[in-house]
């Protein structure tokens, strides 16, 4: 074993989702480091640091994470089959399972998302990708809400859509983003590979949700096109809307009405999973491949579009799973950066503190 594996072993070993004495040992050691100028990390805590139903069905984790951004909150939110929704706590120290519903524990939530109605009422958001479902609850995990799959009268104001759900093709949820009332939904394991709306309206019990006839992308090499849409963000400044084209190594942006921008490269071979913005100049992408294969996935730091940084957690930091990488976020505590991110096929986790 490496040097780098000996070390991410120790802390295995000594991590606890307690966040005592072992946690500590991980987070004041020293070690491996991963990634370039002021945006170097280590190690802070790997899978141990999870609930022990979270750890037992780690492998197949396929999913992503949710940051409650309000003022003085900070906990992160993802789910996993077999066991359901996870919490980690505002500084990162200590986890805990959420009471999750059956229908939602029993399947793989692809993503998970957090916002907010116009009078603060939080809630989390979730795509079901393998049960054509997006389901809604309350921060304590109660289901308000259950989007079906568009039917075959469903106007989705676009015809590619309308002709997809026509032919009874499979409504397949990867990510959900929120503005103005709007749910953002990227469909892009299916061949209908657009970005679909549905309308969100507030009720006395939670919320209400219906289709709403606005879509775009759909599955090309185009300008605004996709290869496979797989995560959406609204970037800062609620004005724009950008799509992680995995297959085609970019980040595609639109417009709140679904007209094309621009696009931002990713190094040619990397598989982007999706984006995700500390504020208006630093970003994160997590990638399900990077352009060497023999390397492990790379987590990918920006300023002002450009990357600054790489970070290699399995070849830098020892972490054996984390061949690929389906979701990575950042926060940043007291100045200091940490990224929590979940590998795939197996599925892993790990929190890296910047040093």
């Amino acid at each position: 074993m490496t040097f780098a594996g000996l070390l991410a072993a120790a802390w295995h070993l000594t991590s606890t989702s307690s966040g005592g004495p072992g946690a500590l040992t991980a987070q004041t050691g020293g070690g491996a480091v991963s990634g370039e100028g002021k945006y170097k990390f280590r190690v802070l805590y790997t899978s141990t640091h999870l609930p022990a139903e979270a750890q037992k069905v780690l492998k197949a984790a396929h999913g992503g994470f949710a940051i409650d951004s309000r003022k003085g909150k900070g906990e992160v939110y993802f789910a996993l089959p077999g066991a359901g929704i996870i919490q980690i706590s505002s500084d990162l120290k200590s986890t805990k399972m959420i009471n999750t519903p059956e229908e939602m524990k029993g399947t793989n939530m692809h993503n998970a998302l957090f916002w907010q109605t116009k009078d603060g009422k939080p809630y989390l958001t979730f795509p079901g990708n393998s049960v054509n479902r997006v389901f809604t609850t309350d921060m304590d995990g109660k289901l308000v809400n259950v989007l079906t799959p568009p039917t075959e009268t469903t106007d989705m104001g676009m015809a590619l859509a309308n002709d997809y759900f026509k032919a009874k093709g499979p409504f397949i949820p990867t990510d959900v983003a929120m503005l103005n009332g709007l749910f953002y939904i990227t469909t892009g394991y299916s061949k209908l590979d657009a970005v679909l709306t549905a309308k969100i309206t507030p009720t006395a019990g939670g919320i209400d949700t219906a289709w709403n006839p606005m879509a775009f992308g759909g599955r090309g090499t185009g300008p605004g096109q996709l290869g496979t849409g797989h995560g959406v963000t609204i970037a800062p400044g609620n004005k724009r809307v950008d799509v992680a084209d995995r297959a085609n190594a970019e980040i595609d942006r639109y417009d709140v009405n679904g007209k094309y921008l621009s696009t931002v490269t990713t190094p040619k071979g990397s598989l982007p999973c999706d984006i995700q913005y500390l504020d208006k100049k630093r970003a994160i992408i997590g990638a399900l491949d990077g352009p060497d294969r023999t390397k492990g996935a790379p987590i990918y730091i920006l300023e002002n579009d450009q990357i600054v940084s790489t970070v290699m957690p399995k070849t830098d930091l020892g972490l054996a799973n984390f061949t690929h990488i389906h979701n990575a976020i950042v926060r940043e505590i007291k100045g200091k950066l940490y990224i929590i991110a979940q590998a795939w096929n197996p599925g892993d986790f790990a929190i890296f503190e910047q040093i």
